[in-house]
């Protein structure tokens, strides 16, 4: 592996230069098991040292313990990385395990508060919305969030898991730099109303979970077999019974390739993500999430790969052979509203 920094992509039409991947720090903190401290410090340093600079979390990674965790590396490096954060999911102080989707306006000032406080930060350079509440208007929410903007709390906005409708409906108020949604091969919905929304509007989409959550790159089979108690795929349908069985088989072509190209599986599942940029004509800019220095070197060598048409094409079926959804209830996903 060299050291070569990856190249770069616009985050919006207006915005800055970042590395073509960023990367998704969920993980370090929340979701999937136990996870090493110091290998997770490790692996942020690593990936800006080849040219990552978009980072990911959420206020509701941990309950704000992404956040804090993050908050030491970015005031490192506070002129070499782009933060990026979210609000929409409310946690009940009465039962930590929930989710409740709030866009209002007095939930999101509190929120953005509480973000820098932990964060320790003057100013988030991107905030999301990470989910939407459909009982209140996207020109409403928007609205707030383009207070941010003004008020100096806030560089860029984006939304996660809105639909091509709401993406036109949320710029009529304040420019959108990204779209955050699920991409992968496994995962192509957006691709009927968002992408086309994102291409004719200038906006960066940023795919999360561009590894299936691990699953492409053939590191578990079965979530309730391979993952530990804590580990939420095991509540996630495509990753449990005769759905993981059936898809583990769609693995194949994925395996031939990566064989052909003395490359990993997940290599080619995040090379077929880049090159969606060129087929789509937009800049992409996915985030896989890893917690080791060699896994971050490891797909950040995906933008070097390069896939034929032909190998493209032996791809193409794989999405819509795929068993069970990616979430158990997906009217909280653009697909189930569009």
């Amino acid at each position: 592996m060299t050291d070569s920094r990856i190249p770069t992509a616009r985050l919006g039409a207006d915005g800055p230069e970042v590395g073509v991947q960023g990367l998704g720090c969920m993980g370090m903190s929340f979701g999937y098991g136990p996870s090493d401290t110091e290998a997770s410090r490790a692996t942020l340093e690593r990936a800006l040292e080849l040219g990552v600079t978009l980072y990911d979390t959420a206020d509701a990674y941990g309950a704000g313990e992404n956040e804090r965790f993050l908050s030491p590396f970015f005031k490192a490096h506070r002129d070499e990385v782009v933060v990026a954060t979210k609000f929409a999911l409310s946690i009940p102080p009465d039962d930590p395990t929930r989710r409740i989707i709030r866009n209002d306006a007095p939930y999101i000032r509190e929120a953005v508060e509480a973000s820098l406080r932990r964060l320790d930060l003057d100013m988030i350079d991107l905030y999301y919305m990470h989910r939407r509440d459909v009982n209140v208007p996207i020109e409403e929410t928007v609205g707030v969030m383009a207070d941010l903007v003004r008020e100096g709390k806030v560089k860029q906005l984006g939304l996660s898991e809105v639909t091509g409708d709401e993406l036109r409906a949320a710029q009529t108020v304040h420019p959108i730099a990204a779209v955050q949604s699920e991409w992968s091969l496994f995962s192509r919905d957006i691709e009927a109303g968002v992408v086309p929304a994102a291409r004719e509007l200038g906006v960066t989409l940023v795919p999360y979970s561009p590894l299936g959550r691990g699953f492409l790159t053939g590191s578990f089979a079965n979530a309730e077999q391979d993952l530990t108690d804590g580990d939420f795929r095991r509540q996630q349908p495509r990753f449990t019974g005769d759905n993981a069985a059936a898809n583990a088989a769609l693995l194949a072509p994925v395996r031939a390739l990566a064989e052909a190209h003395g490359a990993t599986l997940g290599q080619i599942a995040l090379a077929w993500v880049q090159q969606r940029a060129r087929i789509h004509d937009l800049p992409v800019v996915p985030i896989p999430g890893t917690r080791k220095p060699t896994r971050v070197e490891e797909n950040t060598g995906a933008t070097g790969i390069v896939l034929t048409e032909t190998e493209l094409s032996a791809l193409e079926p794989i999405a819509e052979k795929v068993a069970g959804d990616r979430y158990a209830d997906m009217t909280f996903t653009s697909a189930g509203r569009e």
